[in-house]
């Protein structure tokens, strides 16, 4: 055991991992058999050495930078549809792909990716730049370099021998913008320009109206020209999904970027750990579609389930993808098993470390008398907002789960319960009572229904479709969950003059405190408070309040007025009478 590398794990109680299980068995001169039926998968075919002899491909061109830099209204100018009139707040939501034609070359297209520009949609963007060729950096011209522009920066530096850039300087005719302060700011950040004598080109165009767009399209297929993009035509499949969602009358539907081979309705598919027999292939702008080749999006219908945003598309027979798709599944299980496996391990060394450690320290103290102190945590427990989300499509919801995951502090923050793409159900609804959570919706809509069933079960529903919106939401919702200050705010104070005795029934007397309001305005429904030599004596309420012999509820500054406090009559002359309120002030992230 000590040869495998074991020497640490050999308790009676050590469960075996699959490996050594088989190293045991060949030292016992048993021959374990690797299942091959069980080891089937499909990947992708070989990369072929020669690609001088496949056909060329259009180059896959990703539209990036900071968000409201005018990418979107630059890629509407392209083909000449207003898709940003559709996006909630104006604001890019999904990865949508579009073919564009290149003007004055018949056949060749450029298949233009739009990435959202916000900070909550990093991962979708770095799902972009994982299967484009050109990145095209938009920055506003009178703006400059910021937070997400040097996010794509530094992408792009990542994947440089995959990856050519192009810069866009966008909105050249807006009042204030300075174009040649910006090809400085994207110098300084390590983007080598052609102006600077660099390899970068950069292109002034203006998405409103159109200014410089031919030459920028110039400019991107000339950077492809030099690229050589070849792919098969023929063969296997190979693709990513770029976005998934859930549509009404086709089921589960994703849109694919094909890299390699045809796609054709009637295919075999396999995606993670879902399959489809397509369906129906329809191009972005919602034609039907018989053919797709390497370079070109569509949108595939016939999932069994919905594919995971980023998840490789292959084909195979239908046998081939069965075959494979029941492997991975129990390949999951296993890997899932094995987890579970080492944590129990784990914990059981643990256990053994702490029991050895208590017998050695009983050993140390040699019969001396044992003394238990009580340890206390120095953490309080984090409070949790529970929070289940659903969103139109997985892109999205992995984007916002990602993006309110990171709200909170030590004291409270965010936990995803379940996430899911489709309108909100009664399942999520129950769900989320049972976890004593709320449910997030983003960009889809809960039925009238189910809103009620939420009402009843006390179940919060946050709905929008701008992400900024809903992070301010939940960031408040945290918010509520922190301990809040206490502030005391003093709204008016009075002298003690003088002490009188007020005869009552049954011989009864009241000491009342002649005084005069010093600062502000003493109101009767605010707490009171005795304060002597600069300590404070005691907090109640007051009894009587009048001024002369009529009741009042509330004295300015210079009146006199004569004052009795609710189970205190220890009152002497020069002391303060404040009177003050309690105000809560929530605590901060």
């Amino acid at each position: 055991m000590t040869q495998v590398g074991m020497g640490t794990d050999t308790s009676h109680d050590h469960m075996l991992s699959s490996e050594y299980s088989s190293l045991l068995a060949l030292e016992f001169g048993r021959d374990p058999v690797v299942d091959d039926e069980a080891a089937f998968d499909i990947h992708p075919p070989p990369v072929a050495k020669d690609k001088s002899a496949l056909p060329s491909r259009p180059p896959v061109v990703t539209i990036m930078g900071h968000v409201d830099h005018g990418k979107t209204t630059l890629l509407d100018t392209l083909r000449s549809a207003s898709v940003a009139k559709g996006e909630a707040g104006g604001i890019t939501q999904h990865i949508g792909a579009f073919s564009v034609p290149v003007k004055g070359e018949v056949g060749r297209s450029i298949t233009f990716l739009d990435t959202p520009g916000h900070a909550a949609f990093s991962a979708m963007r770095a799902r972009g730049a994982g299967v484009t060729d050109i990145v095209v950096l938009v920055v506003a011209a009178d703006d400059g370099v910021m937070p997400q522009t040097r996010e794509v920066i530094d992408l792009v530096k990542k994947d440089g021998d995959n990856v050519s850039l192009v810069v866009a300087i966008n909105k050249v005719d807006k009042p204030g913008a300075d174009a040649e302060k910006v090809e400085q700011a994207l110098l300084a950040e390590g983007v080598q320009l052609e102006t600077f004598g660099g390899d970068v080109p950069c292109v002034h165009v203006s998405g409103l109206t159109g200014r410089g767009l031919d030459r920028l399209v110039e400019t991107i297929s000339l950077v492809a020209e030099m690229q050589d993009l070849r792919a098969e035509k023929q063969g296997p499949v190979h693709g990513y999904v770029l976005e998934s969602k859930v549509q009404k009358g086709l089921g589960p539907v994703a849109t694919v970027l094909l890299l390699r081979g045809s796609l054709t309705p009637g295919s075999h598919l396999i995606c993670g750990h879902t399959q489809a027999k397509v369906r129906l292939l329809t191009s972005p702008s919602g034609q039907q579609i018989k053919l797709v080749q390497p370079g070109e999006a569509v949108v595939v219908s016939g999932w069994k389930e919905l594919p995971g945003a980023g998840d490789e598309v292959l084909s195979g027979t239908e046998a081939e993808v069965k075959k494979a798709l029941v492997n991975r599944i129990r390949k999951a299980e296993i890997e899932a098993t094995l987890q579970d496996v080492d944590a129990i391990n784990i914990t059981r060394r643990e256990e053994r470390e702490r029991r050895e450690e208590e017998l050695q320290a009983k050993r140390d103290r040699r019969g001396q008398p044992q003394r238990v102190e009580a340890e206390k945590s120095d953490v309080d427990e984090i409070k949790e907002l529970r929070v289940l989300v659903k969103g139109d499509v997985s892109g999205s919801v992995e984007a916002v789960a990602g993006a309110i995951q990171g709200i909170g502090n030590h004291l409270a923050k965010v936990k995803i319960i379940a996430t899911g793409v489709g309108e909100v159900t009664e399942s999520d609804v129950m769900r989320a009572k049972a976890a004593e959570g709320m449910i997030i919706a983003f960009s889809v809509k809960a039925p009238k229904a189910i809103e009620s069933l939420a009402a009843g079960q006390e179940v919060p529903i946050l709905s929008s479709s701008v992400i900024y919106r809903l992070m301010d939401s939940v960031k408040n919702e945290v918010i509520k969950l922190l301990p809040v200050t206490i502030e005391r705010r003093v709204r008016g104070e009075a002298s003690v003059l003088e002490i009188f005795d007020i005869h009552l029934k049954a011989k009864k007397i009241m000491k009342v405190a002649g005084c005069r309001v010093t600062n502000g305005v003493i109101e009767k429904n605010k707490n009171a408070r005795v304060v002597r030599n600069g300590e404070t004596v005691f907090e109640g309420r007051l009894d009587t309040f009048r001024h002369l012999k009529k009741d009042i509820t509330e004295a300015g500054k210079g009146l006199e007025c004569g004052m009795s406090l609710v189970d205190f009559s220890d009152l002497q002359p020069g002391d303060m009478i404040q009177m003050y309120e309690e105000i809560e002030i929530p605590g901060s992230l």
